[in-house]
């Protein structure tokens, strides 16, 4: 019997599980995350080992979901040095790159310039690209900078200019450098595809840490069999090579795994997910099994970006959240919480802190701690805080909706039993078994997948025959990825009219996913 293991680091708790071939939980255990990451990591991995007892040398893969890329960014630590390469003179001259970025995140880049080339819409030429120019600056940031991001007008239609300034970066740095090339990571608008590549080479040093220390944990803990895989924000994963590649992809990741936990354990292919942690409630859609894209740009660490992520909403409650009485007599629930600190500051705990977690013992929807310790909170109070944060999550689950009818809703995560199994707008709520680290078992499960897009003219090529190459592409993509060719599967399919091009021009967005060879 071969296993897989799954680990989630979240802000509060660290998830890791063990699952067979039949994909059924064998063991599971949440462990709080520590100041040092990696050491949690390590007390999950001895935790769930020890529980399943199974042997290490039976555990083929090992998954991991992290914040380390969300965090580097948002807290402007550890982030790599890079050079921005933009091909676009003289059309995109009038915005510089990170025209609107914070002075702490600018600091990070050592250079930056514009030179001419790029392409319409269509594909045909803006200008010639400049060799000479391109070639000038990398021997000019050469060994001043980590990580060089390249971008070109309309390359998400034709890429041939960054490919050839990709070449000329590699013959002039080397291979130690990391090249991010906006082509492979972003969508359709230059500024947002720009930001997005280059807040991936930003990442390239953290993307090294993470993966190594993985690695490493695993090594250190006796499992040297498995095939390691990272999570991507889209709800499927990708290998250690890929994710030291694009570690953007790894943003939004969290949510993400808890997503396609929920689907796995409840058995719903569409619904509301509803993921409490200890400092933050995740709110996604299902669709189809899968996480819903958001489909208009997303702002990272104050960054505009237009590359994909799962359309979530995040509000401040979760277990730890602290709750307050106000002088007016309202009681407020958060957005501030203890974290990972629970244990030792929670009432129940025998701490001194009133905490979501101890209003839902006062009122008996969990039994957690020592209930004693919370008992001199009068119901009145406790009740108001439940009230407060049931309606918080209420709005939040209107706003994913796509119509007024209501859903299914699922929670999971270690903070939702703090929730009742009733809310407005839910044709039903479900809790399923192993709920509190549906994250881990999400990175477990997950698949491989791939995501064809692109700028087609249905004047030129027939729709049938382009949705056709596209999904035959998409496939290829998912089978170059990892996935097994025999399970890949078409999972997503857009086909867009864009009224603002001439002709019949339409942005196809195929997405394809499989199970792990």
């Amino acid at each position: 019997m071969k296993y897989r293991l799954g680990v989630d680091v979240g802000g509060t708790n660290t998830d890791a599980i063990i699952i067979d071939e039949n994909l059924d939980v064998v063991a599971s255990v949440k462990s709080p995350t520590t100041g040092d990451i990696y050491q949690g990591i390590i007390n999950s991995i001895r935790a769930v080992l020890e529980e399943s007892k199974v042997d290490k040398s039976s555990i083929s893969m090992a998954m991991l979901g992290t914040t380390q890329c969300t965090n580097a960014i948002v807290e402007r630590k550890r982030l790599s040095t890079f050079a921005v390469l933009r091909i676009g003179a003289p059309a995109s001259v009038g915005i510089p790159s990170m025209v609107d970025w914070d002075e702490d995140l600018k600091s990070f880049c050592v250079a930056k310039t514009i030179i001419s080339g790029g392409f319409e819409y269509d594909g045909k030429q803006l200008a010639s690209f400049d060799e000479d120019a391109a070639r000038s600056f990398f021997e000019s940031v050469k060994g001043k900078t980590d990580s060089i991001a390249i971008s070109c007008v309309f390359a998400s239609v034709r890429n041939d200019h960054e490919k050839k300034a990709a070449e000329i970066a590699r013959e002039v740095l080397g291979n130690d450098v990391h090249l991010s090339i906006s082509s492979e990571i972003g969508s359709m608008g230059l500024i947002e595809r720009e930001n997005a590549t280059i807040l991936n080479a930003a990442l390239c040093k953290v993307a090294q840490s993470f993966t190594d220390g993985f690695e490493n944990s695993l090594r250190k803990e006796g499992i040297v069999n498995a095939t390691i895989y990272l999570s991507q924000n889209d709800g499927t994963l990708m290998t250690m090579d890929y994710a030291r590649r694009y570690p953007i992809l790894t943003i939004a990741c969290g949510p993400t795994n808890s997503i396609r936990g929920a689907s796995y354990l409840s058995k719903c292919a569409n619904a509301i997910v509803v993921d409490v942690g200890g400092t933050t409630t995740d709110i996604g859609s299902l669709q189809n099994g899968f996480p819903r894209e958001s489909g208009v740009a997303v702002t990272i660490g104050g960054v505009r970006t237009n590359f994909r992520m799962p359309d979530v909403i995040s509000i401040g409650i979760g277990g730890g959240s602290i709750v307050r009485k106000n002088a007016d007599g309202t009681v407020t629930v958060g957005p501030d919480s203890v974290g990972y600190n629970i244990t030792k500051d929670a009432l129940v705990f025998g701490g001194s802190v009133v905490t979501a977690t101890d209003i839902a013992v006062r009122l008996g929807l969990c039994d957690i701690g020592n209930k004693e310790n919370v008992s001199s909170i009068p119901l009145d109070f406790a009740q108001k805080a439940q009230d407060a944060m049931v309606s918080l999550v209420e709005d939040a689950i209107d706003s994913m909706k796509l119509s007024s009818d209501d859903v299914d809703v699922v929670l999971v995560g270690g903070g939702a039993v703090i929730l009742p199994e009733t809310l407005k707008g839910a044709t039903k709520v479900l809790k399923p078994s192993h709920s509190p680290v549906a994250n881990a078992i999400g990175c477990a499960i997950s698949k491989v997948s791939g995501t064809y897009e692109k700028l087609i003219n249905y004047d030129e090529i027939p729709r049938e025959k382009a949705l056709e190459l596209a999904k035959e592409e998409a496939v290829r993509m998912a089978v170059s990825s990892g996935a097994a060719e025999d399970t890949v599967e078409i999972i997503d399919v857009e086909d867009v009219p864009l009224q603002y091009y001439p002709g019949n021009t339409v942005r196809i967005k195929i997405k394809a996913a499989g199970e792990l060879k």
